[in-house]
């Protein structure tokens, strides 16, 4: 993730246009991206400070690249690796053991002549000598407490050129985040997803229902009246990532300018293009659910018609997303809720969320291994072994008149 500090943004007629690299514009950056990459894949050993001028000299010869874009890479690249840290103060130690033994040699010239008989490379060598330890090694080690001298052990990297440059397009929309005053997002296919990554990333929202299997989530940011903004608005750039890997949704985002202090707006959909670094999401959170979805099919069955996570209750900040919203032709409409695996925390957190929408339809499949926990569970349930039954359903759905 960038800072704010890296990004890179126009604007245009009230809207914020953070910095994007595009295959029409930008198709020369492929290759500068695969070059980086391979500066950090043959570098370990090398410390930061060596690896970024490494990737600077990439675009050596690249006259439309600002020195952010570059550090933005840098900051990207760094994100992926693994560098060698201090631990207890050895650095520090060994410098004042060193400097210590090469105090009385001073002045130390690379070549000795009358005034000046202490050679730089003979008095390494015995200080070499006297630590037990070629001078490399403590050459290396000597100022590993410093940053830029940090020496780099492993690279996970991105796996090619055009990830590294879909990285960071989304990178330069979370930077731009962290001036955001409210964030609105409208979803239909993958509310239940979106909702949980941003709950995840502990949020704060409202949600309101805008049509059959649409919702709106409201959510405040970073700039607006909040204690912590700067961890806050992590979060919500970590939300992003998630948010692009769904589909069906649209965002809107207000976002005050850092320097003029006036907002402006952020939209964004799929149809911008942007990859997300994260798979998309499952279909379905368990096979039950999905072989269940698959044998029930797509019409109805003693006039109901199943639909997959079609409702969102929620109270307040509690909001509850059942599997499955079952809808009869006589517009009645009852709520299920695949419960497969339990632990103490969890039957507690759904026993509160069924006692906080107990006015709802709902109906419970419990696994038969839950035993009498599922007894405690609030509401209609049906038990299963390995798989729902159609019939065993229907049964019981004809218990809500």
């Amino acid at each position: 993730m960038l800072t704010r500090e890296l990004a890179i943004a126009e604007y245009d007629a009230g809207r914020i246009v953070p910095d994007r690299l595009t295959r029409t514009a930008h198709a020369h950056y492929a290759g500068h991206a695969e070059r980086m990459l391979l500066v950090y894949r043959h570098g370990v050993g090398r410390t930061r400070r060596q690896l970024h001028l490494a990737v600077k000299s990439v675009f050596a010869d690249e006259d439309d690249c600002p020195s952010r874009r570059i550090d933005a890479f840098c900051k990207l690249l760094d994100d992926a690796s693994k560098y060698g840290r201090d631990t207890g103060g050895k650095a520090a130690a060994l410098r004042r053991d060193v400097f210590h033994r090469a105090a009385a040699l001073h002045p130390l010239v690379r070549k000795v002549d009358r005034l000046f008989e202490h050679a730089e490379a003979e008095v390494k060598a015995q200080i070499a000598s006297e630590l037990g330890r070629p001078w490399q090694q403590i050459n290396d080690e000597l100022f590993a407490d410093v940053f830029e001298f940090q020496r780099l052990e492993e690279f996970r990297g991105y796996p090619d050129g055009p990830a590294l440059l879909a990285r960071y397009n989304v990178a330069q929309v979370q930077a731009a985040l962290f001036g955001a005053v409210s964030m609105t997002v409208d979803a239909t296919d993958d509310f239940k997803t979106i909702l949980r990554y941003a709950k995840l990333a502990r949020m704060m929202h409202t949600i309101i229902r805008t049509g059959p299997g649409r919702y709106r989530m409201r959510f405040d940011g970073p700039a607006s009246v909040l204690r912590r903004t700067r961890r806050y608005g992590a979060a919500m750039a970590r939300f992003l990532p998630a948010l692009i890997a769904c589909r069906g949704w649209r965002m809107h985002a207000v976002v005050r300018t850092r320097r003029r202090g006036f907002n402006v707006r952020l939209n964004l959909s799929p149809e911008d293009g942007l990859n997300s670094h994260l798979p998309p999401p499952e279909d379905f959170d368990s096979t039950v659910e999905e072989k269940f979805a698959a044998k029930w099919g797509t019409e109805r069955r003693d006039g109901w018609l199943l639909d997959r996570e079609g409702e969102i209750l929620h109270s307040r900040q509690k909001v509850f997303v059942p599997d499955f919203v079952f809808r009869h032709e006589d517009g009645r409409t009852v709520l299920m809720e695949i419960v497969g695996f339990w632990t103490p925390e969890y039957l507690e957190a759904k026993r509160q969320t069924l006692r906080t929408f107990r006015e709802h339809r709902i109906l419970l499949a419990v696994a038969e291994r839950l035993g009498e926990q599922a007894t405690e569970l609030p509401g209609e349930t049906i038990t299963y072994k390995t798989a729902l039954r159609i019939a065993d359903v229907l049964e019981r759905l004809e218990i809500f008149g």
